[in-house]
């Protein structure tokens, strides 16, 4: 989704090479997405939108640790925020990614059932 949103970002600055960049520290963070699967069997039964201001709170989260655990292993942030919004908290998050955030969370949750139900991936 990362490479995807970064190369449609770069054609919209007139790259139609589709550039796309990620991290290789976003390989482990993406794997913590193994334990959203718990989360969302307990808030399976909420209405969609409280759902969705779960997963915004829960990304944010796991951004903004994993963000300032490899700041102070290395001493900077791979995705570094500061000064490019002042919707951004200690350069780890930006508050107005919180629509994006709120339907990607929506948006796995039927990924995950599909994949349950439909392929039987457990």
């Amino acid at each position: 989704m990362e490479v995807m949103w970064t190369g449609f970002l770069s054609a919209l600055d007139g790259d139609w090479r589709l550039t796309s960049t990620t991290y290789l520290w976003m390989f482990p963070i993406y794997g913590l997405a193994i334990l959203l699967e718990p989360v969302h069997n307990v808030i399976r039964p909420w209405t969609w939108w409280l759902r969705g201001m779960v997963w915004v709170v829960t990304i944010w989260f796991i951004e903004a640790g994993s963000g300032l655990l490899i700041k102070a292993v290395t001493g900077a942030i791979p995705w570094d925020y500061t000064g490019q919004t002042p919707l951004q908290i200690a350069g780890v998050i930006r508050l107005d990614m919180a629509p994006l955030w709120f339907g990607v969370g929506l948006l796995f949750e039927r990924l995950h059932d599909y994949l349950v139900e439909v392929v039987g991936i457990r």
